[in-house]
C-alpha cells in the first residue's frame, strides 16, 4: 500500500521567508513555485539521496490547524545528528524532543522550525543499509 515517500507538505504564512530559510539550511533553492508571478503560495525542495520532495504550503490552505507545533512527524536521516540539530537551532529552530538514544544505533530529535513545522531529524541505520552507505 505505501510504496515510498512522495511529499511532506509543511505549512507558513509568509511562504517566501520560509522558503529562505528552507533554501538556507538546505543548501538547494526550490526547484517549484506557484504561482510564477508574485509571493509564492507554494514552493518545493528536492532533498537527499533519493530527491524526496518537501513542499511550503501558504497556511491559509490548510485543511488542518497551522501556525503552532503539531501533526505527524517525518524524521529525516542526517550523517551527524549532534550537528543537524546544531544546524537547525542556528536558524532558529526550537527543540521540542532532544537527541534521544533509541538503541541498537537509532537516535531521534525534534525541532519546530519558525513556522511551526515538526522537523524529525534521525540517525538511522535501516536507511544507511538501504543506500549502501
Amino acid at each position: 500500500m505505501l510504496r515510498g515517500l512522495a511529499t511532506v507538505t509543511l505549512t507558513a504564512t509568509d511562504v517566501s521567508a520560509a522558503a529562505r530559510w528552507y533554501a538556507d539550511l538546505l543548501e538547494v533553492e526550490p526547484y517549484f513555485a506557484r504561482p510564477v508571478e508574485g509571493p509564492p503560495a507554494y514552493v518545493e525542495f528536492r532533498v537527499g539521496d533519493d530527491e524526496d520532495e518537501l513542499g511550503v504550503m501558504d497556511a491559509r490552505y490548510a485543511a488542518w490547524a497551522a501556525g503552532q507545533p503539531t501533526g505527524a512527524v517525518v524524521h529525516w536521516h542526517v550523517d551527524d545528528l549532534p550537528a543537524a540539530i546544531e544546524r537547525l537551532t542556528a536558524r532558529g529552530a526550537t527543540v521540542l524532543q532532544p537527541l534521544t538514544e533509541r538503541g541498537e544505533g537509532f537516535a531521534t530529535a525534534v525541532v519546530a522550525d519558525p513556522f511551526g513545522n515538526l522537523l524529525g531529524v534521525m540517525r538511522n541505520p535501516h536507511w544507511l543499509a538501504a543506500h549502501g552507505s
